[in-house]
């Protein structure tokens, strides 16, 4: 049966898991971060991927941020969920993803080990099974394709889209125009994200390429900042842009850079600097030091007088 045409446009938000202290699941937190971003305009919510701490969670704690997800959204707007792992645990993810009633699935790359591309498409088509839930497949890391591979995936009705995060403008360019080449209508529906970490900086290079759906880290502790910029990529507004780039978003990077895991952790850190009750990361992620918070603080005061000043400039 063929997939229904998939709307996932506006800003996309990937929430972020909180923990208690003891680092057990707080769905009570979680309920709040659903909620504001909602509340903050996001287009869809992406839970227990990426920035959710998707590879720490078990596959209870998993059905429960889908479960608690779906009822705070009360179908408001699209959530999506992460399944990922060996073959088996992806199948089991996107399985019970299905049956939990998630309105898709960002499959995360395979576990661990890698295989040639035909061995990729393949490990997708497995977890896919015969379910019929919308897939997105996240490119990076041991799953990265080639503009052929990614082509064969058009053969899996399931599979709506790729989401980038391996960096590549170029491959992703080959990949794009490889897949719209075969003229057909699962090619032209089919979708392309910028997965990146902190995918501000690299939004104007992917849009380029057709590419202007991007996931938005700052949209957990930032929304306003991530909504500007994300309103000014869609008008092709350079100097705002440019502006929240360099007085916000590239200090954040460079502060990024200096951890490993700081893509969460980071974040998770910010959250807390603005109120939420997100908790810490899970192992092996660790927290900034707290010099790196005290930078951390002063990089979101200085994004903010930026969108101020931005905003009464307009």
């Amino acid at each position: 049966m063929a997939q229904p045409k998939i709307e996932l446009d506006g800003l996309l938000a990937f929430p972020l898991t909180p923990f208690t202290e003891g680092l057990e699941l707080n769905l009570d937190a979680f309920a709040e971060t659903v909620e504001s971003h909602v509340a903050a305009g996001a287009g869809a919510l992406f839970v227990a991927c990426g920035t959710g701490e998707f590879s720490s969670l078990s596959p209870d704690e998993h059905a429960a941020i889908l479960r608690k997800a779906r009822e705070v959204v009360a179908g408001r707007v699209p959530v999506w969920v992460g399944a990922g792992g060996g073959a088996a645990s992806a199948r089991a993810g996107i399985a019970a993803a299905e049956a939990g009633g998630a309105d898709g699935v960002l499959l995360l790359p395979p576990y661990l080990v890698t295989g040639p591309p035909s061995g990729l498409v393949d490990h997708v088509r497995y977890a896919v099974g015969d379910s019929s839930i919308p897939v997105i497949v996240y490119h990076r890391s041991t799953g990265v394709f080639t503009p052929d591979s990614a082509v064969d995936l058009l053969d899996i009705p399931s599979v709506v889209g790729i989401k980038d995060g391996f960096g590549d403008v170029e491959l992703m360019s080959r990949i794009i125009t490889t897949i719209r080449s075969t003229g057909t209508d699962r090619a032209r529906d089919f979708l392309f994200f910028n997965g990146l970490p902190t995918a501000e900086v690299s939004a104007r290079a992917y849009s380029a390429v057709g590419v202007a759906r991007y996931s938005s880290a700052v949209h957990c502790f930032a929304p306003e900042i991530a909504a500007r910029f994300h309103r000014a990529l869609a008008e092709n507004d350079d100097a705002v842009m440019e502006a929240l780039l360099a007085g916000f978003y590239l200090p954040l990077v460079a502060l990024r850079d200096e951890g490993q895991g700081f893509a969460v952790s980071l974040v998770k850190a910010a959250a807390r600097l603005r109120g939420d009750k997100v908790g810490s990361v899970r192992p092996p992620l660790v927290e900034p030091t707290a010099d790196q918070i005290a930078r951390l603080e002063k990089i979101i005061d200085d994004g903010f007088a930026v969108l101020k000043t931005v905003e009464a400039g307009a």
